[in-house]
């Protein structure tokens, strides 16, 4: 936490970069980081804090770093280029796999969430990006991981983008500073799967000439959105949930790599593990421990390897960016847990951001090395 406080203090200095106070922001940074405007832009969350942005986020102290924001096609100033979505690249350390760590959608940032499962996804950024995609592949999002209830405790967490019945449609409208085409979500499956307390919805997505749902075009976008419910907020898993949780994320894994909801005649061209899109509400604390437990889950051979981004199956995966603020502590430099969520925080911040849920992921773990065997390399 000493570290993510100094990662704070330095993107604070960034909100306020035309701002007089920022000179006293700049003076709060630490003095171990040398290089104060080299940290300034390498922890920068301006983008997320610009004016024509602030409303797409849903809560103000949970913003994006620039360098690993998802951008959402690229319109306009080099600056401000595409559009906003409250959203991060992330790469695990251990596991080597690429996920996209999300806030739930607002209602006036349906659209450009849909508009990432809907295109073919970019590399991540290329301050990010240590491996290539396997040639030759189709990369889109196919998996939708959500960890929040949209109303928990009597409080809006997340608000609703899939119609509630099989075979209807909802038509998404753009952003008003935006002019894409409308979006049509129809709800084509809904499959409850109690032994990881899922309910797992197939849907498709399409563009529009118009807010008229028949005025379609193109070939629909199909993707698996998989809600867990389980996972209460501000909490934990009860003890007796922790072996579903850990049910269900061998169930995304296996979902994620299943191409038998996509065209026969495209199959062989699609990623075989694309990258996952995962979001609680906010986006960091439930998304983080996820993310964190699916790195050493993978690390540790209890799910399948990435491919999406290796050149050969046995390759090493290169490491990530170094952190600004050096080193771990010495004294817990050698601990894995540690070192996954220290590294996603550098990719996003607030990442984990619970003592109990780093508690829940090393005992996660240990449940794993008490129940399941490795699978083989």
């Amino acid at each position: 936490m000493e570290r993510e406080n100094e990662r704070i203090t330095v993107s604070n200095a960034s909100r306020h970069e035309s701002n007089p106070s920022k000179a006293h922001h700049t003076a709060q940074i630490p003095s171990t980081l040398i290089k104060i405007d080299e940290a300034v832009k390498h922890y920068s969350i301006s983008v997320a804090c610009h004016p024509k942005h602030w409303k797409y986020n849903r809560y103000a102290d949970v913003m994006p770093y620039d360098r690993t924001r998802v951008i959402v096609g690229h319109s306009g100033s080099e600056e401000l280029s595409g559009r906003y979505l409250n959203a991060s690249w992330v790469r695990e350390l251990a596991g080597g796999k690429w996920w996209i760590a999300s806030q739930a959608p607002l209602p006036d940032t349906i659209h450009a969430f849909l508009t990432v499962i809907l295109e073919p996804i970019s590399s991540p950024p290329a301050v990010m990006q240590k491996i290539q995609p396997i040639t030759g592949s189709i990369s889109r999002v196919r998996t939708v991981v959500q960890l929040t209830r949209e109303v928990e405790s009597g409080i809006r967490k997340a608000h609703a983008y899939i119609p509630p019945n099989v075979g209807d449609s909802w038509v998404s409208a753009s952003e008003p500073d935006c002019n894409a085409k409308p979006l049509k979500v129809t709800l084509l499956d809904v499959c409850q799967i109690d032994e990881a307390h899922c309910l797992q919805r197939t849907v498709s997505i399409q563009p529009l000439k118009s807010m008229n749902a028949a005025d379609a075009i193109g070939e629909p976008v199909v993707f698996k959105h998989m809600l867990f419910s389980s996972w209460p907020d501000h909490s934990v898993l009860q003890p007796e949930d922790r072996a579903v949780l850990l049910r269900f994320l061998h169930l995304v894994d296996q979902t994620n790599r299943d191409l038998s909801s996509q065209p026969a005649a495209v199959r062989d061209s699609l990623d075989p593990d694309p990258p996952i899109i995962v979001g609680c509400s906010a986006g960091i604390g439930r998304t983080g421990s996820f993310i964190a437990l699916s790195s050493l889950l993978r690390a540790y051979r209890f799910l399948l390897p990435p491919r999406l981004f290796l050149h050969e199956p046995n390759q090493e995966l290169p490491p990530l960016e170094p952190s600004l603020l050096g080193p771990l502590p010495e004294v817990v430099r050698e601990d894995r847990i540690v070192q996954e969520i220290d590294a996603l925080r550098e990719q996003r911040p607030g990442m984990v951001e619970r003592p109990d849920q780093v508690q829940l992921i090393s005992e996660c773990l240990m449940m794993a090395f008490a129940k399941q065997k490795p699978m083989n390399p």
